[in-house]
């Protein structure tokens, strides 16, 4: 069959249909058409922004979409969560042009799913091989310095080492349901200290407060603006430029309601924190949170324990709390793999990269054995 590769610089020049008929089967929400369409109708990923989409899609002889890969040329390495500064000064140093980069992924979103999208009817294997030779190309094209693919799944990654590209590895805290019907079956599975520990947290965290889970129709534009103060203030503090506009949220809320769980704390009848969880087909996703009062384990509260209640709740089998924190494994999100694969187009930093990542992936994979076992709250042989 012969397939054609076409660069589009929205997603919304692919469609919604076309979009969604590829990305669905994932059941990721951070790659569906209407969350890639807020961050860039929103003005939060946009070429001002360092983000302009060079979104592919591949289609037959007939024009009929049967792949896609969201794609973006990227003026910097913000929002991304897989960190290349050094590779980056250290490229620019030696007079390389290292900006701007191709890079696959989902904008200010550290999670895992497939970056190679294909159509139900279309051979998934082929599409992933088309799309990614596409990548390159544009790459090679354009006249870049790199291709980066962030947050793969793990077949998409052994896939890509074997085309060639380097692959990197990291880690990431994750809760895992172990079939528990309440959050006192979680704790069960704890050590006494950390059960105690946890029980205190939250007893501190929720004195005098009313915290609720709102989803679908319970959350309006009143929640949306209270967790955009909270939001901005953290971003603030933390980042220096929060990335996500206040648009961004209404555009949410309008088009994912049932997919968004937005935990939010009272303090007599006014909103003081929250954090908002997207939730997909088997996971619980924790994404940003923020506070405009300091309450001693709230950000524990809102952020993890309320979202293991959830998907107990909902049965889901994991809660991804997002990226760094080892305070997280005390809480019973144990680290977990996450990758990246890269195209390096000068062999003069391809190669210092490849032995640097030589050694990295061990390092990092020894270090998520030893802090699974040295650390983990859960009771031993339990």
């Amino acid at each position: 069959m012969d397939f054609r590769i076409q660069v589009h610089s929205a997603v919304a020049d692919i469609g919604c249909d076309a979009w969604d008929a590829c990305a669905s089967l994932s059941g990721d929400p951070f790659l569906s058409f209407d969350f890639l369409h807020a961050c860039e109708a929103s003005g939060s990923a946009v070429p001002q922004q360092g983000w302009a989409g060079r979104h592919l899609s591949l289609q037959d002889e007939t024009g009929r979409v049967l792949g896609v890969m969201p794609l973006w040329l990227k003026g910097h390495s913000q929002g991304e969560y897989v960190f290349d500064h050094s590779w980056a000064d250290a490229y620019e140093r030696a007079g390389g042009r290292y900006y701007p980069k191709l890079l696959a992924a989902v904008p200010f979103t550290p999670v895992t799913g497939p970056r190679f999208l294909a159509h139900p009817d279309a051979d998934a294997a082929t599409v992933r091989q088309a799309l990614l030779q596409g990548a390159i190309a544009l790459t090679e094209r354009l006249g870049v310095s790199s291709l980066h693919v962030n947050f793969p799944t793990r077949d998409d990654w052994n896939a890509m080492g074997e085309a060639g590209l380097l692959q990197r590895q990291d880690m990431q805290y994750v809760w895992r349901n172990a079939g528990y019907a309440t959050f006192d079956d979680f704790l069960a599975a704890l050590s006494s200290n950390r059960r105690k520990t946890i029980r205190r947290e939250r007893r501190e965290a929720q004195a005098g407060l009313d915290i609720r889970v709102l989803t679908g129709s319970d959350v309006r534009e009143a929640h949306w603006d209270a967790f955009f103060a909270f939001y901005m203030d953290t971003g603030d503090r933390k980042w220096g430029r929060p990335y996500l506009t206040r648009d961004f949220f209404t555009r949410l809320g309008a088009t994912m309601a049932d997919r968004i769980a937005l935990v939010m704390a009272f303090r007599d009848g006014v909103a003081i924190a929250g954090a908002l969880n997207l939730i997909g087909r088997d996971a619980l996703y924790g994404r940003q949170w923020g506070a405009l009062e300091e309450v001693p384990f709230l950000h524990f509260e809102l952020c993890y324990y309320q979202a293991i209640e959830f998907a107990i709740a909902r049965g889901l089998s994991r809660v991804e709390a997002g990226a760094q924190g080892e305070h997280k494994i005390a809480r019973g999100y144990l680290p977990s793999p996450v990758y990246s694969a890269h195209f390096i187009a000068d062999p003069a930093l391809r190669e210092p990269v490849a032995r640097y990542l030589e050694g990295e992936r061990p390092a990092v994979e020894a270090e998520i054995a030893v802090m699974t076992e040295d650390l983990s709250p859960f009771r031993r042989g339990g």
